[in-house]
């Protein structure tokens, strides 16, 4: 799999507190990487970095091979495309309206023919066609996270940055939007996925790769069940845990009762 995005020697502070320390990872073609972490360990605050909204205190980062220093916010949002964590945006227009926001990169003038068949592509792939005319500012938060996410694939990036992206979604949504990333991802040239997430289960099933972050620095960095080992969930998360492939071969974490830290 070819590079798409590669982080080197990254450091962010906030005033005296270093909340990313020294971090290296590589970001391939068709694959999606999550990063794990319990809160403060600097999951937002890179996602951040990487997509411009914060300027790192040193470090590059590179995609394609360039500096994203040296690329226009156009030509950024047509690589990269971000979910926060948060959904403050409260517009009162039709979701589908919302979604061909994310053609906003690509239009010059006025949206062309090509911008709606996308959109409505999106929609119908995103499963949001039972609301697609609704307006958005009407929608429950788990509809609005649905929306939001159709828009970044709707802005057709290389790159999704995804914060906590199923953490307003109910069971059965978490596992369709899930999928259908990992569809996009996998099947199209040149996609790929970072994405912040709480749910251990969750990134050990959709993910090729985890990155175990702690304190700000990348402790592990690989296979699901190469990071996500107990000695390793026990330092981050301190909680004691086993692993358990069930009978369809997907990886299992179950997080005991036992706490090792007060």
């Amino acid at each position: 799999m070819s590079e798409i995005m590669k982080v080197e020697d990254l450091k962010f502070s906030w005033g005296d507190n270093l909340v990313i320390d020294s971090v290296d990872f590589v970001l391939r073609e068709n694959e999606i990487v999550s990063i794990l972490g319990k809160n403060g360990a600097g999951k937002s605050t890179l996602l951040k970095c990487l997509n411009k909204i914060l300027e790192p205190d040193q470090g590059k980062i590179m995609i394609h091979g360039e500096d994203i220093r040296e690329i226009g916010l156009i030509a950024t949002s047509k690589k990269m495309s971000y979910v926060p964590q948060s959904i403050t945006s409260n517009f009162s227009m039709d979701v589908f309206d919302v979604i061909l926001l994310g053609r906003r990169p690509y239009i010059n003038w006025s949206v062309g023919e090509l911008d709606r068949k996308i959109v409505s592509k999106t929609i119908e792939k995103m499963r949001l066609t039972d609301f697609a005319f609704r307006r958005f500012d009407r929608l429950s938060g788990g509809e609005r996270q649905r929306v939001i996410i159709a828009k970044a694939v709707a802005q057709e990036p290389n790159i999704f940055l995804f914060d906590e992206p199923t953490s307003d979604l109910d069971l059965k949504n978490q596992i369709e939007v899930m999928k259908e990333l990992r569809k996009i991802v996998s099947e199209e040239n040149g996609k790929a996925a970072l994405i912040a997430i709480h749910d251990i289960n969750v990134a050990s099933r959709f993910s090729d790769r985890i990155i175990l972050l702690h304190e700000g620095k990348i402790i592990s960095n690989g296979k699901p069940s190469d990071v996500l080992t107990p000695e390793n969930i026990e330092l981050v998360f301190e909680v004691t845990s086993r692993q358990v492939v069930d009978e369809d071969g997907i990886l299992r974490i179950f997080i005991n009762d036992e706490i090792t830290k007060d």
